[in-house]
């Protein structure tokens, strides 16, 4: 009995074991993610790429469409003439026909069909193209956030540190309350400027863990940096050429614009209607009056039936002009879409190199005075030589400038992230 009772909550156990396991966070054993890592987990798990795979079975499907028979037409005839007074006649025909596929057309479904696989997979490396370059955006918003908030701890002190020596002169007499009372508002306001970084943070993160596909609850902690550099060895022809190369959109492009010359090579063998053909059993029974009296008569026929649409007035003329807009069509959007390649590639460029230019100014001729006069302005109000005034602008320089430099380097992340997105390659190596 005591072991009966052991089992039974063993196995009462066992549901409630299995979901605290499949609760488990997926990143409880990773801390931190880079973005390498956030950029193959939002391939894999983004909710909008996963819902196109799905759609990959569509295009399974109209191959399979494609490669199939025609059901063969199964035909049943019974008459009878009981319904107009000669109850002794009646015939009953069975037959069965097959409609048959001239000019190859089969053959040529096929090729459509895989064409439209082909224009597919460049269609979803495309989009995953599209969502790397929105992870990577997101995540550099979300560390440029985080180093806002670093920059926001660093005022907290550096005015708590003034509070502490305005306190200590106000002790000593050397200024008067309403010097202290400035520090203190500007403590408050650097205070509130952490809160607005963080209501930012929070957005940016929710962003990216949008595109990262995570499960509600789940926030793991990404890690970089803005200021990693990028080599930048191609000349812009290059990167063109690259892009006009490797862009998915373009390979799909093309890919449509041959399915273009396949509908229309479908559409010529359409002209030619197909041929039916089918055999058939009939029996025939009536009565015969002949002279004095009547001979019943049983007649039982085999025979075949060929049919065919003779092609007088359609020619399928609609269907040939269709097949050719379409093409036409193709060959148009892939002419705009080289030229928009080549503008984005243009513009991206062109931000790297600016961002490049703004960054070398910030390090050669403001950054590294910066540290040092603000170290000299607050020992020079310690010792009494400046004012509070004088300080406290010295202290919103540094935090302004410092608070530019980020956005420099922020600015020159997005710039590669485009100008990669652009060439659909990693300026590092590598194909998106």
């Amino acid at each position: 009995m005591g072991t009966t009772v052991l089992v039974r909550g063993v196995l009462l156990l066992v549901p409630g074991i299995v979901s605290v396991l499949s609760s488990t966070p997926v990143f409880a054993e990773t801390q931190k993610l880079a973005l390498p890592q956030v950029v193959a987990f939002s391939l894999q798990n983004n909710g909008d790429l996963a819902s196109f795979r799905e759609e990959k079975g569509l295009r399974d499907a109209g191959k399979i469409r494609a490669g199939l028979l025609l059901n063969p037409t199964l035909d049943f005839e019974a008459g009878t003439g009981a319904l107009t007074g000669n109850s002794t006649e009646n015939n009953v025909t069975l037959g069965i026909s097959q409609e048959f596929s001239l000019t190859g057309k089969r053959d040529k479904r096929l090729n459509i069909a895989e064409r439209e696989l082909e224009i597919y997979r460049w269609q979803l490396a495309d989009r995953e193209r599209v969502i790397r370059e929105e992870v990577k955006t997101a995540f550099y918003d979300a560390i440029l956030t985080n180093k806002r908030i670093e920059l926001s701890d660093r005022a907290i002190d550096l005015n708590r540190q003034l509070l502490d020596v305005t306190k200590e002169r106000l002790a000593a007499g050397d200024i008067p309350e309403l010097e202290m009372n400035m520090v203190k508002v500007e403590l408050a306001r650097s205070e509130g400027s952490k809160i607005d970084v963080a209501k930012a943070l929070n957005q940016n993160q929710l962003k990216l863990w949008t595109l990262m596909g995570l499960p509600t609850g789940e926030a793991p902690e990404i890690t970089g940096n803005l200021d990693a550099e990028t080599i930048m060895t191609k000349s812009l022809v290059d990167l063109k050429q690259l892009a006009l190369g490797l862009r998915p959109d373009v390979k799909a492009l093309e890919a449509e614009k041959g399915r273009g010359d396949a509908d229309i090579v479908l559409a010529e063998a359409e002209k030619i209607p197909n041929l039916t053909a089918g055999i058939f059993y009939s029996h025939d029974r009536r009565t015969d009056a002949t002279g004095t009296g009547e001979e019943k008569v049983r007649d039982n026929l085999f025979g075949i039936r060929l049919s065919m649409p003779i092609p007088l007035f359609d020619r399928n003329q609609a269907g040939v002009q269709e097949a050719r807009a379409k093409k036409n069509s193709s060959e148009s959007r892939l002419l705009a879409v080289r030229r928009n390649i080549e503008r984005q590639v243009e513009t991206a460029y062109g931000n790297y190199l600016n961002s490049e230019k703004i960054l070398s100014l910030y390090k050669i001729n403001i950054i590294p005075q910066l540290e040092e006069n603000l170290k000299l302005t607050q020992e020079a109000y310690r010792l009494g030589e400046v004012g509070i005034l004088a300080v406290i602008q010295e202290q919103k320089k540094f935090f302004d400038i410092n608070e530019g430099f980020l956005s420099a380097l922020h600015e020159r992340q997005s710039a590669i992230v485009k100008l990669e997105s652009a060439i659909a390659t990693e300026l590092s190596g590598g194909v998106q």
